[in-house]
């Protein structure tokens, strides 16, 4: 069976599917097994997008008016195909950069291996860029990363107030901005440091 999938970037009235409804109906997908999204490929929660993939089976083809209809990049794309081929379903593009795509051909899954293979090589360029640029920094004094939420002004505080009885813990967390799992590896209940807490000390240390 044949399954469409269309999407315009917005629902304000300003775009339609018209085009794309005009196209799948043509190339054979039936009124009833047409989903339609009005959000941007940029997001993961669609609704109609997410029917579509559950209500697909084996051996059905799901149709698209053009590739970027379906996915928001060639990574997420190629995931998705990937999925899709795992429970047996087949992919076919219309029109546009594409349409060269039906992976329930030869032909098509060969065009379609020259795309993951692509996203599979920008993925190993972001990943060196990452490493060396994280390197780089190391060597010059700098920790790359998300800022730690422990700090050693909150670590000592934290260390003061453990020791009072009439500390409660949930409020000492939310003034400090960390959570229990968080407080709890830097210093024992009874305010006394852990390994964590001691190792951030440490590098305190060596930073002066």
């Amino acid at each position: 069976m044949l399954v469409g999938y269309a999407r315009v970037s917005k629902a304000d009235g300003s775009q339609t599917t018209d085009l794309q409804r005009d196209a799948l109906l043509a190339a054979g997908v039936g009124s009833e097994s047409l989903y339609e999204d009005k959000a941007s490929g940029k997001r993961e929660d669609r609704p109609e997008l997410a029917a579509c993939l559950k209500a697909l089976r084996a051996d059905d083809v799901l149709v698209v008016w053009k590739i970027d209809r379906l996915g928001r990049d060639l990574r997420h794309l190629v995931n998705i195909v990937h999925e899709l081929t795992e429970r047996g379903v087949g992919l076919k593009v219309l029109t546009g950069q594409g349409a060269s795509i039906d992976t329930t051909t030869a032909t098509g899954k060969l065009v379609f291996g020259i795309f993951a293979a692509l996203a599979e090589y920008e993925r190993e360029l972001i990943r060196e860029r990452t490493i060396a640029g994280l390197a780089s920094a190391r060597a010059r004094g700098r920790v790359g990363g998300r800022p730690p939420k422990m700090t050693p002004a909150k670590l000592r505080l934290a260390m003061a107030s453990m020791g009072k009885p009439e500390t409660r813990v949930g409020d000492l967390c939310e003034e400090l901005g960390i959570t229990r799992q968080t407080l709890y590896r830097h210093i024992s209940p009874t305010g006394e440091l852990r390994s964590d807490g001691k190792k951030l000390f440490e590098r305190t240390n060596r930073s002066i």
